[in-house]
Formats: structure tokens, sequence, C-alpha cells
């Protein structure tokens, strides 16, 4: 079969022939697999959930058919094989049927982001309708579908962080009720301790680094009287390290995790793809994409960037 195979440590895919799997279990077609910053991180040995086998066929989910036809997302075939195949298989158990009204393309596009926020959310957080949302990071793809999705779980008030304006303007007319540029100066540390004075429930951080470091610290100013903060760690992409004081979470009523693989039972995550794929068109979910063919992924993969999800067609 045709994939997308990285050959080397430290070496972007290449398109070329990979033996089948032959596993047991249910056998898919693939139609459509996004890039994601995990699927480069664990391309490029970087993430956590990294290998060390190779050659290996790069993607952590896609799209497809089921022997019977039937179109399903699917998640995590077993290494050596990935999403970015003709053929993947899987347990039956990583696979969820889409809805009729949800395309290949956004239906692959959207999984991984979305179910970023929603796991973060429903698993994580335990976010109540009602509540006050903070997205750290809210320009990027998944940080566009967090204040979405955190619309559609009936948070009250959502405020969404960035470094780029005119993308914050656009995540405001997404459903961001408050926007506050990243200038890792004193008026941005206004602006956090102004929300956090208002009331913020549950913040969920796709960026770590200097941003996160100082929406902590503002959290602990607010006084002891303040409703406890649910810090949801999502992403790094602005640094893998901050250096947080112990006063901070001695002093605050703060509870800080993580959330992504490892953190949650890998059934949990499978169910809060599914539960975004059910909502996407109900819920109005925008995402911007780019479908390109698979046998293009030497010249895509460089040109990913996070405005648009590159989806690969097979």
């Amino acid at each position: 079969m045709k994939a997308a195979v990285v050959l080397g440590a430290g070496q972007s895919p290449v398109y070329r022939d990979f033996a089948e799997p032959d596993a047991d279990g249910a056998r898919i077609v693939v139609t459509a697999a996004a890039i994601s910053p995990i699927v480069k991180a664990r391309a490029s040995g970087a993430h956590y959930s990294s290998g060390d086998q190779f050659p290996f066929v790069v993607g952590i989910d896609g799209v497809g058919r089921l022997e019977d036809g039937s179109r399903v997302y699917f998640a995590l075939p077993k290494t050596p094989f990935g999403s970015m195949a003709e053929v993947a298989v899987v347990r039956p158990s990583q696979c969820v049927a889409l809805p009729d009204g949800l395309d290949d393309v956004t239906a692959a596009a959207i999984a991984n982001p979305g179910m970023s926020s929603w796991a973060a959310y429903t698993e994580r957080a335990k976010l109540v309708a009602g509540e006050t949302v903070l997205v750290n990071g809210a320009t990027g793809t998944a940080g566009r579908l967090a204040v979405q999705i955190a619309r559609y779980l009936g948070a009250k008030t959502i405020i969404a962080t960035g470094r780029n304006p005119e993308a914050l303007r656009a995540v405001a007319a997404l459903g961001a009720d408050v926007v506050i540029p990243l200038d890792d100066g004193a008026t941005m540390d206004a602006a956090f301790a102004k929300q956090f004075a208002s009331g913020v429930d549950v913040v969920i951080d796709y960026l770590w680094g200097n941003s996160a470091e100082r929406l902590l610290t503002a959290a602990t100013k607010v006084g002891r009287d303040a409703v406890p903060i649910r810090f949801v760690q999502v992403g790094a992409s602005s640094g893998a390290n901050i250096g947080l004081p112990s006063s901070v979470l001695r002093s605050s009523a703060i509870t800080l995790m993580g959330s992504g693989i490892g953190s949650i039972p890998l059934d949990r995550l499978i169910h809060a793809a599914g539960a975004v794929l059910q909502a996407a068109v109900p819920g109005g979910f925008a995402i911007a994409t780019k479908p390109v063919p698979l046998s293009t992924v030497e010249a895509a993969w460089p040109l990913d960037d996070s405005r648009r999800r590159t989806v690969f067609t097979i």
C-alpha cells in the first residue's frame, strides 16, 4: 500500500510503499487523515508518546470506510502503522460512526483538536454549564475549537488569549466574550487580574511557557475567597517548562492538571472524539481546512501551520 513513511529519527515523512497491516481488528480503507501538532511531534520523536521503531507510517487518526461500507473515525493504529496510508487496522473499540451530515475532510480535521478541549472540559475540568472559561492560546486550530466547544457545553463567559490581534478578532466572532492580547507586559497582567477578580472557573492552556506562568500568578492574587480554578494543561507551543513558585499552589485554590494521552483512558478519549463529531454539525463548529492528496506529503508537510488544518486525502 502507499503511505507517508518516516524512515529515520528526525526525518520528514516520504510517500512510498509500505506493507499492509495484517493484524486482527477492523480493517479500514482510509479516505482522509489530518496533520496535527501531536502527529508532527510524534513523527519527529519529540512527543512523550513517540516510539523508536523505524520505519513507521505517520498519523494517529483518520476517517475511512469499513468493509461493510460504513464511514468511521478511527484512532491509534498499532505501531508501526499509522493513519496516513491506504489501509489501517485498529481495534473495533477505537472506531466511532460518523454522522451523515459531516464530510470526511471536516471530520478528519476536527476530531483531534476538538477532542483535546472536549476531553479537557468533560473528563478533567468537569465543566458545568454557566461557568466561566479562559482559553490560553485561542487563535490556533485547537484553541478556536475550544472556544466554540465551551459555548456549546454551556459556558457563560469565554475569555480568549492570543498574540495575533487579527486572529483574536476572528475568535471573538466565534463566541469569545473577552479577548486578551499576549504582549508580555503590564497591560496583559492587568487584564488577567481583572478577569480572575471577576471569576474564572476553568483555564484550558494550549501554550504553557510565559503566559501560563503569568496566568497562574495572577490567579493567586484575587484572594482566598475566590472560586477554585481548574487549570487544565493541554499543549505547550510556547515552551515545555515553566518556573512556578510553590506559593502559587499554597496560596490559592488552583487545581493544576493535564489532559491528553495517559491522563485520560483511551476509551474516554475515543468517546470524546465521537462526541465532538456528533456535535460538529448541530454546534456549527467552524474549522479551516486544506485538503491535499497524500502523494504530496513531502511538499505539504513543512507548509502546515496553525491557521488551517492540512488534511491528506487518499
